[in-house]
């Protein structure tokens, strides 16, 4: 018996490592020369330092992708911020903050204005459970009146997990991040960040491992058709190979939603995606924000958060699709003033690095909720895996690896 699985993303690289460890024959296939997908790190020329093609934080909640970093010895190439905080920085007044959540369960952190939004109150938090009890059709705006509370944190906390604008984003979701965070207190609050690049945290790591337990890694092999016959898949069709299935073989699925849609005609996927910008400013000292910090939340311009590393800091956009058509040179410049402005630097940009990723996400609407297809196919010996699967889960790392976890899990069962 072996297991092919398609796509070299967190979701197939999840999913191969628990097979792998489970003692079954894995080979793992990917389209791009190097595997990662939308999480990885590359070597910049102009800024002569390795990057990612995003800036993604971890969540101390997030159980399934710190597993997978301890199993495969990736988590010291982690950063933990702890205690837990959560630094602002409000662009159009100049005010700062830090939400300052407690240990233990009992969120007594609220009564303490010292470690909450400023001109928010106590009772003013607890609107956060309406998102679990909230309706299909709701979005994240339907369950927070408009506040300095929505405004300070739910909104920018909300616009980075679901990549999308709170109007648009689907509120159960991101209710169960909020749980999951929240929920353990400040353990469960604490940011991971790596502390140089994605993939030495994630992928070599977990390469690494499954070299160790006798998978194989095929790169530049591009899977163009699912041949099916007697109920079920037969043969795997690559660009220039086609590798046929014996009856125990498995196969995981875990590709884009449209790439699967392709190979599988008929299979219900979400519609439509959402962008995200990045960009990478290489400065002449080490890179510093306010207070020490190596993350800060930005309100009131078009830079959301700052993540600080070396001599790099790197901001992220969500929800982006309104800026993601600007020409880079634009866009360098217009959060190049963000985050001097946050930092007090008036000099000119320094080298800078812009990283558009059209389909960072798919669209986390309320309707594609409903669009979200399980592990499981018609056909027994094929599984999907993906953060846009029926996680439960936003489309984030967490989500991404619980998905290949799920879809090893049904492919063994």
């Amino acid at each position: 018996m072996r297991i092919h699985v398609i796509g070299a993303g967190l979701a197939g690289l999840a999913a191969s490592w628990r097979l792998a460890e489970d003692g079954y024959a894995v080979t793992l296939y990917d389209a791009a020369p190097q595997a990662g997908g939308r999480c990885r790190s590359f070597l910049d020329l102009t800024l002569d330092r390795v990057v990612d093609n995003g800036g993604h934080v971890l969540l101390g909640a997030n159980s399934a992708a710190l597993g997978l970093l301890r199993a495969t010895s990736g988590l010291a190439a982690m950063s933990e911020i702890a205690p837990a905080a959560f630094p602002f920085h409000d662009l159009s007044t100049g005010e700062t903050w830090t939400l300052r959540p407690n240990p233990g369960p009992l969120p007594w952190w609220i009564l303490s204005a010292g470690r909450r939004v400023p001109d928010s109150r106590p009772g003013d938090y607890l609107t956060a459970l309406s998102l679990l009890s909230a309706g299909a059709d709701a979005t994240v705006a339907d369950c927070f009146p408009r506040s300095p509370l929505t405004e300070r944190l739910w909104e920018p906390f909300a616009v980075a997990v679901m990549n999308a604008s709170i109007t648009e984003a689907a509120a159960h979701p991101l209710g169960r991040v909020l749980l999951g965070a929240f929920g353990r207190g400040e353990r469960g609050c604490r940011a991971w960040i790596a502390k140089s690049g994605l993939s030495s945290a994630f992928v070599d790591p977990t390469l690494k491992r499954l070299t160790e337990r006798g998978a194989e890694f095929r790169s530049g092999w591009r899977l163009t058709r699912l041949e099916i016959a007697g109920g079920r898949v037969t043969r795997l069709l690559f660009d220039e190979e086609h590798v046929a299935l014996t009856e125990n073989d498995r196969v995981v699925l875990a590709v884009p939603p449209s790439s699967a849609a392709d190979l599988l005609p008929g299979l219900t996927v979400p519609e439509g995606s959402s962008a995200i910008v990045n960009a990478h400013y290489r400065l002449d000292r080490p890179a510093v924000l306010p207070g020490g910090r190596t993350l800060l939340g930005l309100i009131g311009g078009n830079a959301q958060w700052l993540i600080a590393r070396d001599d790099i800091v790197s901001v992220t956009v969500s929800g982006a699709d309104a800026l993601v058509d600007r020409p880079a040179n634009d866009l360098l410049d217009l959060l190049w003033s963000d985050v001097g402005r946050a930092l007090g630097f008036d000099t000119p940009r320094p080298p800078a690095r812009l990283i558009k990723e059209r389909r960072a996400t798919f669209a986390q609407t309320p309707a594609n909720q409903r669009r979200r297809p399980s592990s499981r196919t018609r056909y027994p010996n094929l599984l999907l895996a993906g953060d846009w699967t029926d996680t439960g889960l936003p489309a984030t790392i967490e989500g991404a690896v619980r998905s290949g976890l799920t879809a090893a899990a049904s492919a063994i069962r």
